[in-house]
C-alpha cells in the first residue's frame, strides 16, 4: 500500500515576526514543495475585513483556499475565535476526498478560543483516515480539559481500530499529551517511533521546545523531518513538522 505523506504547521496568521509583512505567497511556496498528502494547519485566518485593505499582495479568499490553490483540491476550515474583525481557526487541506468535517469548541475559559477539527478522508478509495487538526491554549491546567475533550470524542465518534491521525499544535511545554493519548488511545508521536525523540518545533530560528506534534494509530513511520533555517524561520515562529506513513 503507498506510503502517504503528512505535515503540520501553525502558519501564525500568515504573517511574519511581529506581524511585519505578509508571507503567504512564500508560505504557500515552501508548503507546495512539501508535496505533502494531507496539511494541518494552525492559526489560519478565515476573514479579516482590514488586511486586504492594508496589504497590496493580501489575497481575496480565505488564507486556507489560498495556501490549497490546485495542489489540494479538498479542505475543511473550523472557526474557533471570532472578533469584530474576522476570525481564524485551524483547517485541513487533502489531495485525497473529505467525506465529512466537524468542528469542537475545546476553549478552556473565554481568554482562549480553541477547537479541534475533525475530517474523514478517502485515500483514495483504499480505506479511510480520521484527521483532527488541533490547537491547544497555552495554560497547563486548560491543555488538560483540552487533551480530555480530545480522547473523549475519539472515544466517542472513531471505531477502535480506524486509522487516526491527530496533528498541530499542542503548546505542550511537559510532554504529558504523549503519554496519555498513548496510554489512552493508542497513539504514537511520528518522531518518537522513527527516531526516539518529539521534535524541536519552537521557535523556528532555532528549535529548541517540542511544542508541535503529529500523533498517529494505524501506521508505521518510514520518515519525519522538522523543516527549519533560512527559508522557513522567516514565514512563522514554528517549524513546519512533516511525516511519511504506511498503514500496517
Amino acid at each position: 500500500m503507498p506510503a502517504l505523506k503528512i505535515a503540520t504547521y501553525n502558519i501564525h496568521k500568515g504573517f511574519s515576526h511581529f506581524n511585519r509583512r505578509v508571507v503567504l505567497h512564500e508560505l504557500r511556496d515552501r508548503l507546495h514543495e512539501l508535496d505533502a498528502d494531507i496539511v494541518f494547519l494552525q492559526e489560519v485566518q478565515g476573514e479579516h475585513v482590514r488586511h486586504p485593505e492594508r496589504y497590496h499582495n493580501y489575497p481575496d479568499e480565505p488564507q486556507h483556499e489560498f495556501i490549497a490553490g490546485e495542489v489540494w483540491p479538498h479542505h475543511a476550515y473550523g472557526k474557533n475565535a471570532v472578533y469584530q474583525l474576522g476570525h481564524h481557526g485551524n483547517a485541513i487541506l487533502s489531495r485525497f476526498p473529505i467525506l465529512c468535517s466537524v468542528n469542537k469548541d475545546v476553549s478552556a475559559h473565554r481568554f482562549e478560543s480553541r477547537g479541534l477539527l475533525h475530517c474523514e478522508v478517502d485515500i483514495g478509495g483504499r480505506y479511510r483516515v480520521h484527521c483532527l487538526c488541533v490547537h491547544f491554549g497555552l495554560f497547563a491546567k486548560g491543555r488538560r480539559v483540552q487533551t480530555r475533550a480530545l480522547i473523549e470524542h475519539v472515544k466517542e465518534n472513531i471505531p477502535d481500530g480506524m486509522p487516526l491521525i491527530v496533528a498541530g499544535d499542542f503548546n505542550d511545554w511537559s510532554n504529558q499529551s504523549s503519554r496519555t493519548l498513548a496510554s489512552e488511545l493508542g497513539m504514537h508521536d511520528v518522531f518518537q517511533m522513527h527516531g526516539g525523540k518529539l521534535a524541536r518545533s519552537y521557535p523556528a530560528a532555532l528549535p529548541l521546545f517540542r511544542l508541535d506534534r503529529i500523533y498517529v494509530r494505524g501506521f508505521g513511520v518510514l520518515h519525519s523531518d522538522v523543516h527549519f533555517g533560512a527559508a522557513w524561520q522567516r514565514l512563522s515562529d514554528h517549524a513546519a513538522l512533516s511525516a511519511q506513513v504506511k498503514r500496517t
